[in-house]
């Protein structure tokens, strides 16, 4: 059954951002001293979730596009448009505006990196070190649930932000000369 939840979270997981994730899966094993916490390791480990946690919930609310010079621009998205933008005459930033599947990514997000938390041992074991039959239980049953939820959520909102920690899938100027180099070969 473990393993089957970690398959559907590892689809679920491509709805982080990457950095974030990477970020506390190395830095807990230090902060929570494998499990073992004392009350440093405790507020450590706390700090370290709230943070990765915000991170998951701010990126949902950035976006980014290629400018006229051909770069990658970044920014959070408002009501007005994109923030904060240079001047770009050909791409329109006021088409970056906040939509209510904004909030919704947001928080499904923060659920679903909650569900990752939920499901590493060192932090279980830092914060529910004799966990009982019942908390055993709903830890297995939790995931699952989210899981469906939050993929079916995603269905009928899906996202289009690049923001900060996504990889983009805008076709930047090195893939098409990657692609330039490929087809000079008659790959």
């Amino acid at each position: 059954m473990a393993q089957g939840v970690f398959s559907g979270l590892g689809n679920l997981i491509k709805l982080l951002p990457t950095g974030t994730v990477f970020f506390y899966q190395f830095l807990n094993h230090v902060v929570s001293n494998n499990g073992d916490c004392k009350t440093i390791n405790k507020y450590l480990t706390a700090i370290l979730v709230g943070v990765c946690g915000f991170s998951c919930l701010f990126s949902s609310f950035t976006d980014s596009y290629v400018g006229d010079d051909g770069k990658t621009h970044y920014g959070v998205v408002t009501s007005k448009g994109i923030w904060p933008s240079t001047n770009s005459k050909n791409v329109r930033l006021s088409s970056y505006k906040l939509r209510f599947g904004d909030f919704v990514h947001a928080f499904f997000a923060l659920l679903v990196f909650a569900v990752l938390v939920l499901l590493d041992q060192n932090t279980v074991g830092c914060f529910y070190p004799s966990s009982e039959s019942l908390e055993k239980i709903l830890l297995m049953v939790f995931p699952p649930i989210v899981g469906v939820v939050s993929s079916a959520v995603f269905m009928f909102f899906p996202n289009s932000r690049h923001g900060f920690g996504y990889p983009s899938t805008t076709n930047s100027s090195q893939d098409s000369k990657i692609e330039r180099l490929l087809g000079t070969f008659g790959v």
